[in-house]
């Protein structure tokens, strides 16, 4: 198909998570993702293993976020690097970047020396704490971001419970929400640049993302003045909406409404639960949720998890088991969704990957090439973008300066 972003090249000077996470999505898209790595180190996460990909040196965690982008290897930090990346400049859209704030400036690569020699420039900066501000020096990591941005003080049981304390998410749900909001931002900024001719500079931190992202959580606090506490699985605006233990597992019960609370009460041998005025609200459940979830845990926990699974699923309320990985790549949901893709790898012979959920007439957004291996099209780019270099392609390489 024709991939909407096809013509659009990115250069993209990030690593680790964040950056990659938003090329990556821009990559599917259809866009050209030129990733520039160092000739040795490559991006850090190449070696954040094991696990790795067959007898390659690439971890499964760079292969989660480098799909679909075309390897150059090229040492910034010395000057005839630097004056590699300017002369690639004028055949980029975009340039994507995640160094501390005027991390770039020293090499003359920042958005101000940049805007000089192209004017209509896209210029993406993530940080951990933004361009400006006490913190903005500082080095910015999901963990750390998921404390202070108020994530993990909400996530995990109370205190006052064994094994109480705040707990951070599985995956870098700071990072990877951060790297959304850089490629919606993006997105936005090439309409505005078709509108306008001209671009911008982008500030995208991880700590205004994760505050962002606080949802009805930060509106619960700014509401009512009061923090929200950690809840363990149970949620703070709906009751009965938590993990229950059944006798031989557990499931999630997800009851939205009245209606789906009344269901499950038929369900589970209780309707005068559903008739109690202390709980036949969500606003009375909520309120008494103390009284209530005992309740609750008495009744599902004396049935199996499949009763529950398949009578709940009859009377259309909402519940689910808890799976493992090997559990949800097995789903036929997910397989019938296409949600695991392989590609060829010209190493492993092929590499397993999380498709991109998007889909356009329903056909996924997935780019056709795996993750690059360090430096796999250093020679194939620079000879296209910069003819004038070929000569000296050898010689920059001989150097150290490429790879």
């Amino acid at each position: 198909m024709n991939k909407p972003l096809s013509g659009v090249r990115v250069l993209d000077l990030s690593r680790i998570l964040a950056g990659p996470w938003c090329s990556q999505h821009l990559a599917d898209l259809g866009a050209e993702v030129i990733k520039i790595e160092h000739p040795e180190r490559g991006d850090d996460t190449r070696g954040w293993g094991p696990p790795f990909l067959g007898e390659t040196r690439d971890a499964a965690y760079y292969l989660g976020a480098n799909r679909g982008k075309r390897s150059v290897a090229i040492d910034i930090a010395r000057p005839e690097g630097q004056a590699l990346i300017r002369e690639l400049l004028p055949s980029c859209d975009v340039v994507l970047e995640n160094f501390k704030v005027g991390g770039l400036k020293r090499y003359g690569l920042d958005y101000h020396s940049l805007k000089a020699l192209k004017p209509d420039l896209i210029y993406c900066s993530i940080t951990g704490f933004g361009q400006n501000g006490p913190y903005a020096k500082r080095a910015g990591y999901d963990f750390l971001l998921q404390g202070m941005g108020g994530l993990m003080g909400i996530t995990g049981k109370p205190d006052s419970e064994p094994g109480g304390g705040p707990v951070k998410v599985g995956v870098a749900v700071t990072d990877l929400f951060t790297g959304m909001y850089a490629a919606t931002s993006i997105l936005s900024a090439l309409i505005g640049r078709d509108r306008t001719g001209e671009g911008t500079w982008i500030d995208v931190s991880l700590m205004d993302v994760q505050v962002g992202v606080l949802a009805n959580q930060a509106l619960n606090y700014l509401t009512s003045g009061k923090s929200p506490e950690r809840l363990g699985n149970s949620h703070p605006n709906i009751v009965p909406y938590q993990a229950f233990a059944t006798a031989d597992g557990h499931i999630i019960l997800a009851v939205g409404n009245d209606t789906q609370f009344q269901r499950f009460c038929a369900v589970a041998g209780a309707p005068e639960l559903a008739q109690d005025e202390r709980f036949a609200t969500n606003r009375s459940r909520v309120e008494n949720r103390a009284l209530l979830v005992p309740q609750v845990e008495e009744l599902i926990k004396s049935k199996p998890s499949q009763f529950w699974l398949d009578a709940l699923e009859v009377e259309s309320v909402p519940c689910g088991p808890i799976n493992t990985m090997e559990q949800v790549f097995a789903d036929p949901q997910v397989q019938h969704r296409g949600m695991k893709i392989s590609l060829p790898h010209a190493e492993a012979g092929e590499v397993n990957l999380v498709s991109n959920p998007v889909r356009f007439d329903d056909q996924h957004l997935n780019a056709d090439l795996p993750p690059p291996r360090l430096g796999e099209h250093t020679q194939e780019v620079l000879e296209r973008l910069l003819p004038e270099r070929k000569t000296q392609l050898e010689t920059l390489k001989a150097k150290g300066l490429i790879r």
